[in-house]
């Protein structure tokens, strides 16, 4: 099979073995597959696969067709169109997915919408609600609703019934922004803009502080991206009197059990979201495997919106 690979910190297209399935897993013919930001750091050398998962080959999520499955594989059968975040190799024309970590592509999407919606969607879903806890009614601040999986948190936010509101540095993309129901702002004095029950973080660690002035009394803040930075300096007494708590996340080095809950609480919450229509998908650009060299390319350049997708 054919996969991006990392070589000597750059991408190329390269010939691989094809993977086989073992046990509970599927083998799929990938269709398409999104680029994200862990893709990015994974190529600088700063987000290593973990054991027993391809360290050169990139990709978190995949959408395809299932083309076998292993022993005791028996919720999917071959022909099954499949999505599912997966730890790395998602970026090649074949690749091996627990059953478990599975969902279904609903009707609604085709092969390049649904290759956006694994890593973004499941990151926002994760972090807003099994993370933060989200309530209907309550104020939410998305920092970097820009891209995929801040695109899916402002809708996923509107969708629960939150008062959803968005920072997007460029002016262009803002009002793009705002067309899905929220309250678009410039990343520059956002806290003046009133408190906030949840903040969630994809930018880095330079909103920090100004997210603890923002945050009202028993307010969240989740933090997903570091893009930005990582570190800094904060007052302790602010978030003291605030009540308040700040917590990080990630997902791809949690347990195939706890990957398989989030799949379902994906299946059970946000995929009814596309059949009525609440949701969509992002997708900014498109290239073809081969071209994957020029789809990081365009990735780092930045001023993007929504999602970069790979098709094989």
């Amino acid at each position: 099979m054919r996969a991006a690979t990392i070589r000597d910190g750059r991408i190329e297209v390269v010939e691989h073995p094809d993977p086989e399935p073992q046990d509970g897993q599927l083998l799929v013919r990938v269709k398409a597959a999104g680029l994200n930001g862990a893709d990015m750091m994974q190529l600088a050398g700063g987000y290593p696969a973990p054991p027993g998962v391809p360290q050169d080959i990139p990709g978190l999520e995949i959408a395809g067709e299932v083309l076998s499955c292993g022993r005791r594989a028996g919720r999917f059968e071959p022909g099954d169109r499949v999505m599912a975040i997966v730890a790395g190799g998602g970026q090649a024309e074949l690749a091996v997915v627990h059953e478990r970590t599975a969902m279904p592509v609903p009707e609604e999407l085709d092969w390049t919408a649904a290759g956006g919606v694994p890593e973004a969607f499941t990151t926002a879903h994760d972090a807003l609600f099994t993370q933060a806890g989200l309530m209907c009614g309550e104020r939410l601040l998305v920092h970097g609703a820009a891209g995929g999986v801040g695109m899916a948190a402002v809708q996923l936010g509107t969708m629960t019934g939150a008062r959803v509101t968005a920072t997007v540095r460029n002016e262009q993309h803002r009002a793009q922004i705002a067309a899905l129901g929220v309250h678009a702002i410039s990343t520059e004095g956002f806290a003046s803009e009133g408190e906030y029950d949840v903040i969630l973080e994809l930018v880095g660690a330079q909103n920090l502080s100004e997210n603890l002035d923002a945050l009202a009394t028993g307010g969240r803040i989740c933090i997903i991206g570091v893009g930005a930075g990582a570190k800094t300096e904060i007052n302790l007494v602010k978030l003291m009197g605030k009540r308040g708590r700040i917590h990080g996340s990630t997902l791809r080095n949690r347990p195939i059990e706890e990957k398989a809950i989030a799949a379902r609480l994906m299946e059970k919450m946000v995929l009814p979201g596309f059949a009525s229509g609440d949701l969509s998908v992002p997708v900014t650009e498109t290239f073809a495997l081969a071209d994957a060299p020029a789809a990081y390319e365009r990735f780092l350049a930045g001023g993007k919106l929504g999602k970069i997708v790979l098709q094989t």
